[in-house]
């Protein structure tokens, strides 16, 4: 696709104009803006940021939930041959410092209080901030701070300047080419600061367009953004597929009225990490638990048939006439229904990425009737590097390569990319971009994979983390920490997992239960507890884990490569894992050096032998403050099984 995002919303607006481009639930009512209406606010905000002095190739960073404004607000900027930064909302203070000082911004705009606060916190560490222009006017009437104004002012000195100039716009526009760079995205930072992402308008649309062909996406399709605009996949999925194929995206009232929303909206395209599949299916069955004995039966009878028939007719294989009119059945009383609770009765294309996903919740999902399906990318990639097709979703590859993409393996396993969607480099980071991209055009993307004998791809974990048990039983043996750490994560039960082994003679992990499906299980047991901390350590839960691990260990015995990776010891930190504690990364990535460093007293208790173990740890809350949480963690031994032989 050789255009601009620019140019793609002056031909929608000309093409469609009365089409409805994106929604708003505000106030509880869904609000409508048609192509016509984004155009006549990309242009009268670009005027206006012209007015107050953003210029070409200047950086300015866009902070907030997904809103109209803020996606005109990058448009905007994208007509001016501005750069648009995209930071998480989520984020603390000083974590958009960096990005903020690295690209030498002088425009913010954010969405509401909270992220207007967390730019005048940190205005002395980046003294260039000159302005900074808000959405939401809520809670602000007293603000008086140089600089400071809302996006209406903005609107309304553009809709004047519009007036005076009216070819200022579209002369502007006119003169961006697709090799521009369209935006930037700064990565997560596991180690050290986060890197900039250069992207030009070419490389974000050419995929864009490529996903959009890939599974026949129109304007007839409608899509729900509720994840951070700032990772590259729900700014390719609600942005650059929005531009490229034309559907209607919509914007949740909030975070927690998503799951409402979704029923409502009924999307047709839908986007979500396994993480949140999990979390809807764990809902389901927590609700199902709690049901009349009738409905328990009639549900696990057509769930039975659903596992036996469902992936078979969504492969596009024959079933025989019993089988269909079993699934029939199950659909009108039990899948439909499922679907509908689920916001997914219109979902056409569904896809995960980001993490593994268990084979039992995908299978789950494609058993009743929703096309879930994988993909592989990232930030560097512009997301679309393998699909899969209909007919060929498996839980255990991540898809073929799409068009335009070809991937090879090097030496040590390394999977090298080469794609039109590729980064121009890493901003102000020539030794970073020289370390990933060849002088003859490969990405070194960090996966240790292979390909298949289907053709598809199958990724094992980082090259960086794929290390070596050093003595014991298993010497030498491959500990690939991310595949056992995703193994254990399949369970219901169990939300984070932190894996160590490398370079010991066996494999420890820390495990972070998932507080509302165990305490759902305890309190059907009448097991009391009185806090996350406190059920953490219940010598049931201890046990429910314990039997999650070996059923892992197990499985990990059939395989001769990883059997050395099998779980000995184990704990249930006290503490949910979290972003703002530095734990996880904004993507929600568990940081495990760090993680090793914070609870080095635990790591040494596991390999230690311990039995029990006293930690006190700072946590940092939601409003700045700080305190602390500490317990006595028991520490369990678990038991591991011989490495199955192959047959002769």
């Amino acid at each position: 696709m050789r255009s601009t995002f620019p140019q793609l919303l002056l031909d929608h607006a000309a093409q469609r104009p009365t089409a409805a481009a994106m929604r708003e639930k505000e106030y509880g009512i869904w609000q409508t803006t048609t192509w016509a209406d984004m155009l006549a606010l990309v242009r009268e905000l670009a005027c206006g940021l012209h007015q107050a002095g953003l210029r070409r190739h200047e950086h300015m960073i866009v902070v907030g939930s997904n809103r109209p404004r803020l996606y005109a607000t990058m448009l905007a900027a994208q007509s001016l041959g501005a750069i648009p930064v995209p930071l998480y909302q989520d984020a603390v203070a000083n974590e958009c410092v960096f990005p903020i000082n690295n690209a030498e911004v002088r425009f913010a705009v954010v969405e509401d209080q909270e992220q207007v606060d967390k730019m005048l916190e940190i205005r002395e560490q980046c003294p260039q901030l000159q302005h900074v222009f808000y959405d939401d006017p809520r809670g602000l009437r007293n603000y008086d701070e140089p600089g400071l104004a809302a996006v209406d002012e903005l609107l309304g000195s553009g809709r004047a300047f519009a007036q005076v100039h009216p070819q200022f716009f579209t002369d502007e526009v006119a003169k961006a080419k697709p090799d521009d760079v369209a935006a930037m995205f700064f990565t997560s930072g596991t180690t050290g600061n986060p890197k900039g992402v250069v992207h030009t308008h070419f490389t974000l649309l050419n995929r864009a367009d490529v996903g959009a062909r890939f599974d026949k996406l129109g304007p007839t399709d409608e899509v729900l953004a509720y994840l951070p605009p700032a990772w590259i996949g729900q700014n390719i999925f609600s942005y650059a597929q929005w531009l490229a194929a034309g559907y209607v995206v919509n914007c949740p009232e909030s975070a927690a009225t998503v799951t409402i929303d979704l029923k409502e909206v009924g999307p047709t395209y839908y986007f979500a990490p396994p993480r949140v599949f999990e979390g809807l299916l764990t809902s389901v069955m927590i609700r199902m638990e709690d049901a009349g004995a009738l409905k328990r039966k009639m549900f696990h009878y057509f769930m039975d048939v659903a596992r036996k028939v469902g992936p078979q007719k969504m492969d596009g294989k024959t079933v025989g006439f019993g089988d269909n009119l079993l699934y029939a059945l199950g659909n009108l009383f039990v899948y439909g229904p499922l679907r509908n609770t689920l916001g997914f009765s219109r979902v056409r294309v569904a896809y995960t990425a980001g993490e593994a996903i268990g084979p039992d919740l995908f299978s789950f999902y494609r058993s009743i009737g929703i096309n879930l399906k994988q993909l592989y990318g990232s930030t560097e990639t512009a997301v679309f590097v393998c699909l899969q097709p209909d007919h060929e979703a498996r839980a255990d590859t991540v898809g073929v390569p799409c068009e335009g993409v070809e991937i090879k393996l090097a030496d040590n396993g390394e999977l090298l990319v080469k794609s039109p969607g590729l980064l121009k480099e890493y901003y102000k980071n020539p030794k970073a971009t020289a370390e990933v991209l060849s002088e003859d055009g490969w990405y070194h993307t960090s996966d240790a994979g292979f390909i298949d004998a289907h053709g598809h791809l199958k990724i094992i974990d980082r090259v960086k983390d794929v290390g070596r048990i050093k003595g014991g039983a298993n010497d030498g043996a491959m500990f690939a920490p991310k595949y056992v750490e995703n193994k254990l994560k399949f369970f219901s039960h169990i939300k984070e997992v932190v894996a160590f082994g490398d370079q010991r003679d066996r494999v420890c992990v820390m495990i972070n239960i998932d507080f509302d499906a165990v305490g759902n299980w305890a309190e059907r047991r009448n097991l009391p507890y009185a806090g996350y901390t406190d059920l953490a350590q219940k010598p049931e839960v201890y046990q429910l884990i314990k039997e999650c691990i070996e059923k892992v260990n197990a499985d990990l015995a059939q395989d001769t490569l990883l059997a050395g990776s099998q779980v000995s010891r184990f704990l249930v930190l006290h503490k949910e894992l979290d972003a703002d504690d530095g734990e996880l990364t904004r993507t929600n990535k568990v940081r495990r050096g760090f993680i090793g460093d914070k609870y080095g007293v635990l790591v040494d208790a596991l390999y230690g032998n311990k039995t029990e173990q006293f930690i006190e740890t700072v946590v940092k809350f939601e409003d700045g403050r700080t305190g602390s949480v500490s317990a006595t963690l028991k520490l369990d031994d678990t038991q591991t099984f011989a490495p199955v032989k192959a047959a002769a």
